[in-house]
Parts: C-alpha cells; sequence; structure tokens
C-alpha cells in the first residue's frame, strides 16, 4: 500500500507548553508532534503501550491550550468509561475547562443528538431503546407474524428459516457494514441464500414494528444520525455547527457506518482519529481494518505521526511481538522499541497436554505469587470462552481466586430483563416485546394468552386495565389481574406529576415479580442480590427515561463470579478472552492453547482477511505482557469441547521460526512415549493388515 505523507519527527526533545507537561513525564518528541498538530485531518497511528491514551488528552488540551472552546470539541470512545477518563486526565492537564469538552460513545452521542433534532425529522424524542435481546424478540414476533415460525408444509428438501437472534445478527450486520444481504448470506450464512428475498421482506416488517412502537434498537441509532447528517441538510449544518473539532479513539475497531458518520460531520477536515491496525480484531461486530489504512484517502490531506516508543513491556517481549506482526500483508510500517533493557525472553511451552497445560499454568503462577507478583497482576489469555475449562476446575480446587472476562453481562440475565420489562412498558406503552415478556412471567398464561391480552391492549389504547377482559385460563386471572392493578396505579401516580424513581418503580414492581422470580429459578438468592444491585444502580439516575437510556447504552458486566475461594476480591487471578483483554496490561500473561485450530480458528483457515485478523488478535494478546510472556502450546488436545475426540496438535502457524527465534523453548512433562519395536520370529502372532483387509470383500 503506498503510504501517505507523515509528519517528520525530530530526534530533539519537544518542549509544550506549561499545562501540557502537567500529567506525568513530558511527552516524547512523537507524542508532542501529534498533540501540536495544527487543524488538518491527522491519523495517529498508536502501536501497543506507545501511550496513546496520553497523546490524544494532549491533543484536547493542546487544543484548548490554543482558545478552540472545550464545548466545541467532541470526544468519541468505545466505552463510556473510557471517556470519563480521559475527560479525567485532561481536567489535570487544563483545569475545569474541560469539563465542557463532549465526551462519549459513538451510540451515546448518537442518542443525545436524535433526542434533540429527531422530532424535527420525524423521530418523537420519546423513543425507547431496544437492547439485543428485545430486539431479537421483536424479529421473532414479525418472523411468527409473516408465518416464517411454522413451516411444516414446506418441502423437506427446503432449508431451514433462520431463528430470530440470527435474522438479528443478519439484520445488524448488514447495517452496520453497509453491505447488500445477498452477499453477507452468501459469506457466513450460505445455507439461508435459497430464503433472501423472504428475509428482507422480514426486515422490512420488523423496521416498520419498531416505526409503529417508537422503538430504535442499537443499530438504529448510528443509521438515523448517518441519515440526519446524509438526508437532511438544515439540520445536518446544526449537527456540525456544535463542533469545531473531532477526536476518534480506537479507530481501528470502528465500522463502515462509523467511518460514514465521521465523513459527513467532519466535512472542514478537523478530524482526529488514534488507532493501530495491528489490533484490528473485531471483525465479527462488523468493524473493519479499512477504515484505518483508507483513512488518508476518505480525508485528503491527512498526516501521519507514528507513536513506535513501548512504554509497557520489555526488549525481548518487544522482538518476538515485532516479528509476529511484521508477518500481516497490509500495515501502517512501524518497529516498537523500548528503554526496557534486560528480561527473559518470552516462554514457548510444549506440554503434553491440556491437563499438562493447566498445571504448568498453576505452578507457574503460584512461583510469581511467591516472588511478590500479585494474582491481579497476572492475566491467562485464551481465544475462547471454552478454552479455560480445565484451567477453572483446577483453580477451583485449589482456592485460588480468580475473575473471568467475556462471560455473561449483568443485563443479559433473565431476571434483570424480567424487571426492566415493568419499566419499558411504563416508559413506552406501545413496547409489545416487553409487554409479551411480563405477561409469559405470570402463572397460567401461555404464548397464546399472551398475544391475546396485548391484541385487547391495542384496542384499549394500551391502557393496564384492559388485561381484566382476557380470556385466559382460571389460574393466570389473578395474576393478570395483578399486573394490571399495579401497572396501571403506577400510570395514575405520573400523571398527577410525582413520579415514582427508578429505584422506587423497582421495589414497587418486585412486590410482584419476586414470588415468580423465587417459585420460577433454584438459585433465587444470589439472583435476588442481583435485582437489589440494580436497585442501587437505578438510585442514581433522576428518572426512568434516563435510566433505561444508560443502561441501553452503556450496560455494566456482572460481577457475581469473581473470586472463588476467596473473600479477598483485590486480588484474584484474570482470566479473559484476548478480545475482552485488549487495552489491558499485567506483569505477567499466559497464553494458552497456541495451536492451528485455535489460533487461527479452524473457520479462518481458507480466508486471508480472516488470517490476518486472528495474527493481529495472536499480538493483541501477547502485547499484553510487561515483564514475563508465557505461551503454551499442548501436543494433545480434545477436538470437541465434550472431550470427546483426542487429536493432535500442530504450532500455531504464526509462531513461524523466524518468531520463535526470538524465544525460548520449553518443555514440560514426559516426552512422547517411543513406538514397541517390530516383534522378531519367523511369523507375528496376529496380523492386523490382513484383519483390516479382511473386513470387506476383495476385487
Amino acid at each position: 500500500m503506498a503510504e501517505p505523507p507523515r509528519i517528520h519527527v525530530p530526534a530533539t526533545r519537544v518542549v509544550l507548553p506549561p499545562a501540557l507537561s502537567a500529567e506525568g513525564p513530558a511527552l516524547n518528541a512523537a507524542q508532542a508532534a501529534a498533540a501540536s498538530h495544527g487543524d488538518t485531518p491527522l491519523l495517529i497511528v498508536a502501536g501497543a503501550g506507545s501511550g496513546k491514551t496520553r497523546t490524544l488528552i494532549h491533543r484536547v488540551a493542546h487544543l484548548i491550550g490554543r482558545g478552540v472552546p472545550a464545548g466545541r470539541i467532541l470526544l468519541l470512545t468505545f466505552t463510556r468509561r473510557a471517556s470519563q477518563e480521559m475527560l479525567g486526565r485532561c481536567e489535570r492537564l487544563v483545569g475545569s475547562a474541560s469539563h465542557q469538552v463532549h465526551g462519549g460513545t459513538f451510540h451515546g452521542v448518537a442518542h443525545r443528538l436524535l433526542r434533540r433534532f429527531g422530532p424535527s425529522a420525524g423521530l418523537p424524542a420519546d423513543f425507547t431503546i431496544l437492547d439485543q435481546a428485545d430486539a431479537s424478540d421483536l424479529m421473532g414476533i414479525s418472523r411468527a407474524a409473516l408465518g416464517y415460525a411454522d413451516l411444516k408444509n414446506a418441502p423437506r428438501s427446503a432449508p431451514r428459516f433462520p431463528r430470530a437472534e440470527t435474522l438479528q445478527s443478519i439484520y445488524s450486520r448488514h447495517v452496520n457494514t453497509e453491505r447488500p444481504i445477498v452477499d453477507l448470506l452468501g459469506e457466513q450464512w450460505p445455507h439461508f441464500l435459497a430464503w433472501t428475498g423472504d428475509i428482507e421482506r422480514l426486515f422490512g416488517d420488523y423496521v416498520k414494528r419498531k416505526a409503529e412502537r417508537n422503538l430504535l434498537d442499537y443499530d438504529d441509532l448510528l443509521l438515523s444520525w448517518a441519515l440526519l447528517l446524509e438526508q437532511a441538510p438544515p439540520i445536518a449544518e446544526q449537527i456540525r455547527a456544535l463542533y469545531d473539532h473531532v477526536l476518534v479513539d480506537e479507530y481501528q475497531d470502528t465500522n463502515p457506518l462509523q467511518s460514514r458518520i465521521l465523513r459527513a460531520l467532519c466535512t472542514n477536515g478537523k478530524i482526529t482519529v488514534v488507532g493501530d491496525d495491528a489490533q484490528s480484531i473485531y471483525a465479527f461486530r462488523g468493524a473493519t481494518i479499512r477504515n484505518i489504512l483508507d483513512f488518508p484517502h476518505q480525508f485528503p490531506g491527512t498526516h501521519i505521526v507514528t507513536l513506535e516508543r513501548n512504554y509497557r513491556s520489555t526488549s525481548p517481549i518487544l522482538d518476538t511481538t515485532n516479528a509476529l506482526i511484521s508477518r500481516s500483508r497490509e500495515r501502517y510500517s512501524k518497529h516498537l522499541w523500548t528503554e526496557r533493557t534486560g528480561g527473559e525472553p518470552p516462554w514457548l511451552v510444549t506440554v503434553k497436554d491440556e491437563h499438562a497445560q493447566t498445571a504448568f499454568v498453576v505452578d507457574r503462577l503460584l512461583e510469581l505469587h511467591e516472588e511478590g507478583i500479585p494474582l491481579r497482576e497476572m492475566a491467562v489469555l485464551f481465544r475462547a470462552g471454552y478454552l479455560s475449562a480445565d484451567l477453572e476446575i483446577e483453580l477451583a480446587n485449589r482456592r485460588i481466586p480468580y475473575e473471568k472476562w467475556g462471560g455473561l453481562k449483568f443485563l443479559e440475565a433473565a431476571h434483570i430483563k424480567d424487571i426492566l420489562a415493568f419499566l419499558r412498558v411504563l416508559e413506552n406503552p406501545l413496547d409489545e416485546v416487553s409487554w409479551y415478556r411480563l405477561l409469559r412471567l405470570l402463572p397460567g398464561v401461555g404464548d397464546a394468552t399472551a398475544r391475546a391480552a396485548i391484541d385487547l391492549l391495542a384496542q384499549h389504547g394500551w391502557e393496564p386495565m384492559a388485561l381484566g377482559a382476557t380470556k385466559a385460563p382460571s389460574r393466570a386471572r389473578p395474576a393478570l389481574q395483578a399486573l394490571a392493578a399495579l401497572l396501571d396505579g403506577m400510570r395514575r401516580v405520573e400523571r398527577s406529576n410525582t413520579p415514582h424513581s427508578p429505584a422506587e418503580t423497582i421495589r414497587l414492581c418486585r412486590h410482584l415479580y419476586d414470588p415468580i422470580l423465587q417459585g420460577t429459578y433454584d438459585d433465587a438468592p444470589p439472583r435476588m442480590a442481583d435485582l437489589d444491585q440494580l436497585e442501587v444502580i437505578a438510585a442514581g439516575y433522576p428518572d426512568r427515561s434516563t435510566f433505561l437510556s444508560a443502561l441501553a447504552l452503556e450496560p455494566p458486566s456482572n460481577t457475581q463470579d469473581l473470586a472463588v475461594g476467596s473473600t479477598d476480591e483485590d486480588d484474584a487471578l484474570i482470566l479473559s478472552t484476548a478480545h475482552s483483554a485488549k487495552g489491558k496490561e499485567w506483569d505477567a500473561v499466559f497464553v494458552i492453547h497456541a495451536s492451528d485450530g485455535v489460533f487461527p480458528m479452524a473457520r479462518s483457515a481458507n480466508d486471508d482477511a480472516q488470517i490476518d485478523e486472528e495474527r493481529r488478535l495472536l499480538y493483541v494478546a501477547m502485547t499484553r505482557a510487561r515483564d514475563q510472556l508465557f505461551v503454551t502450546y499442548p501436543l494433545h488436545s480434545y477436538a470437541t469441547r465434550t472431550g470427546a475426540d483426542f487429536a493432535y496438535s500442530q504450532l500455531s502457524r504464526f509462531l513461524d521460526p523466524g518468531v520463535r527465534s526470538s524465544m525460548q523453548r520449553v518443555t514440560v512433562g514426559e516426552e512422547m512415549p517411543p513406538a514397541l519395536p517390530a516383534l522378531r520370529g519367523d511369523a507375528p502372532p496376529l496380523d492386523l493388515r490382513a484383519l483390516l483387509r479382511g473386513r470387506f470383500p476383495s476385487e
């Protein structure tokens, strides 16, 4: 790829204004050049551990320092926590002026803008946001309404119609990647190609239902923002006029729709993006490495600054990771270096099987712990969550506390979604998905009764008391009447202009829900504790609308299964998927199952783009280490998750001889047993080959 012009960074130290050196040591030359750049498009290619966050906040501080009003700066990040952290650090540089900087996630900013400008484009400001599970439920309603839920009369040779969750995935991928549905099906779901026209028809019904019920799903937030900028010139000008400068973190993780928004928003060219093409690992979410590679062509006049000094890892670790990523087919050239000399080369550890791998990891991490490294400063990383199962069993047996990242999210738990459904029907009476969820909770209410009740509600203006007239089994009537009375009473209070707070609303709804929870789940106590925690979270919000929007845009994670075998949650080993570990760092890192079929996953083997992304994923995992890195490779592995099939493994193709030459080879456990020598004598007592041939007729 032809490289665009770069900013020349001299080897001399760049002196910054006093405000810019207030947080920690002075910036290095490349960081300072990026922070003090002018008003043309800027791409900061920031290698792993190169201080890109610090550079970005100094860029914000520099803009404020030279007179750009803080309120006219927009900082886009991928999590609200990252935005809050950056703005907090920016405050330490320039003081309270940074409070006016507009910061948030793409979806959060889209939400704010749509509440403000949407009504001028036919979108009522009181819309409700569907989370992914609720969007799938609504997709299921469209699927059933159009007759795709029951295809008993379809020809036996016809492929089955996709489930609601799959349809939602296809729809989301279509919106975020802007690729035709037929192309997506051919690439990822070829067995559904015959249904292309039907799927497009179903998506039309799904979009119509959302509009009729004043609902937006997560993807609609970005799509609606893009349409406002492209299709409504007067509104687009008002939105553009809000910001003089836009800065974007983790640009390698953006999808085509987000890039489209930025091109329509930043027509003045005052845009700064920070990212690392070597850490682009979210294609499964619709992200594309093309955004960062093509940025200079999308924004003519782009200058590039490359941050190559690494502040995290030792030199031997960088030698290995630099060699690993240098094999990428297309990338920005950079060679990370560090002043952290010393340290030992990363270990490439060969073990007999998964159990030996577990034994090595546990024994080694306990040795490191004895040497003074806290458990929280060590991590075990893996390609997929199921690969840690054997390790988790051993950690539990040895009473070693651990925290696992990448598991079930707090808001994905059924009992949390149940209680939030109460709040959603109070906020938006047209929310058919939440009504259906609530009704199905009630004893004696099945699918037919729930749908009949929803039809009745629609006929009576969605007034809760209409539920009492539903034709239902006798055992369902008391629960229906109780639900109607609860919601109607809360609606009356709201009409008196003294609405309940979000926490109080949850508490009142739990009078009805808690007995249902206790009769439904065997593990009711921890679920009740989750609901207590939800009340605590809700108490921090001024009203129900703000609370529900915040949960949909930035859901909290579950923290119940943090420490195992210990009550000291401050010191727990981290187990994490490589994806969830991105952006983190530890003193010691173990990367397990470094085998072909895992790195890369088998399904990626025939696609060059996917192979490149799998290499970047292993690179991300290995660059999390500050001081010590251990990469383990089992000679034998289970070919299935259930362990039914035992197979030989092959070392990951990414750890080729050039990469391995920078590592130290370690073999743990018993060597493979040698084959028995051939029997000597006139004739063997058993001829296996003859027996095998005898199973089938000879020619």
